[in-house]
């Protein structure tokens, strides 16, 4: 008796194929230029500039690379720059680590605002928090917030702190003064530490035709990094400005860039505050 095999879709393979030689032409042009081309094929011509951004060790270690961007497809990300992460009497002060840590972000990425404002490159930021009843915060994660506070969580006010921590409409939870969105700047809240699924991040990227995406913010091992991965799993090209975000622990951060840089870029590329600025600058954008 003759084994029926069966075939899966066959209208898909044209499709497959058609796909894959993208690929190689994309992998073709890497070889010559060491460039990620941006992708006319998929998003269209550009709507802006098309400038590059060189980023490090891609796709092995010790090689410089470049990411070519749209600036008008392009969003720059600030992540949970608020009191409570890089702030005295926040968060992680009353958790007791180094704010020196967080708050190291908070220049280079004050540098980055004043070189894209201006441009149309978009600025998004987000905050994380949650509802004054605590009905979006998972019961493990407040009572971890506890415990490492040494009785005082989530939804608490420290003794002489500003408020309620991680509480939104509370100081604390805020964006501090010096990175504060301005007009037109989106803010994006969400009540954990990705924000794809907590929020509705990706419809706004989405909406405003984002293709890549620069990323700054704290802290590099835990939002940030949960982020990267979220929107790599949506096909977003993202690079991380490794002088622009900061961890509550060093080790914890240089591993975070690590495993970015791993597999020629698993989760994406790792640059930083300058050569960005001199990207946008000699792009001429303003």
């Amino acid at each position: 008796m003759t084994k029926k095999v069966r075939k899966y879709e066959e209208f898909l393979v044209g499709g497959r194929e058609e796909f894959l030689k993208r690929v190689e032409e994309g992998y073709r042009i890497f070889q010559e230029t060491r460039t990620y081309a941006y992708p006319t094929w998929q998003y269209g011509e550009p709507k802006g500039k098309l400038f590059k951004v060189e980023v490090e060790d891609s796709p092995r270690f010790g090689e410089t690379a470049y990411v070519e961007l749209d600036s008008a497809r392009t969003a720059f990300v600030a992540i949970d720059m608020q009191t409570d992460f890089c702030g005295k009497n926040g968060y992680v002060d009353v958790m007791g680590y180094d704010l020196s840590l967080t708050a190291a972000a908070i220049k280079p990425i004050k540098n980055v605002l004043d070189a894209v404002r201006g441009t149309d490159i978009k600025v998004f930021h987000t905050r994380e928090g949650h509802e004054p009843d605590l009905s979006d915060a998972p019961y493990n994660k407040v009572l971890r917030s506890k415990i490492i506070g040494d009785g005082v969580g989530i939804g608490e006010k420290p003794e002489g702190g500003l408020g309620r921590l991680l509480t939104r409409g509370e100081e604390n939870w805020d964006i501090i003064d010096e990175l504060y969105p301005i007009p037109g700047e989106v803010v994006i809240d969400k009540a954990g530490k990705g924000a794809f699924t907590t929020s509705n991040m990706h419809l706004m990227l989405k909406n405003a035709g984002i293709t890549h995406l620069v990323i700054t913010g704290i802290t590099t091992d835990v939002c940030v990094h949960t982020i990267m991965r979220e929107a790599n799993d949506f096909g977003y090209w993202c690079i991380v400005l490794k002088d622009c975000v900061g961890a509550t622990d060093y080790g914890n951060h240089e591993a975070a860039l690590k495993s970015i840089k791993m597999q020629g870029g698993v989760f994406g590329n790792v640059s930083d505050s300058e050569r960005f600025i001199k990207a946008v600058k000699e792009a001429g954008l303003k």
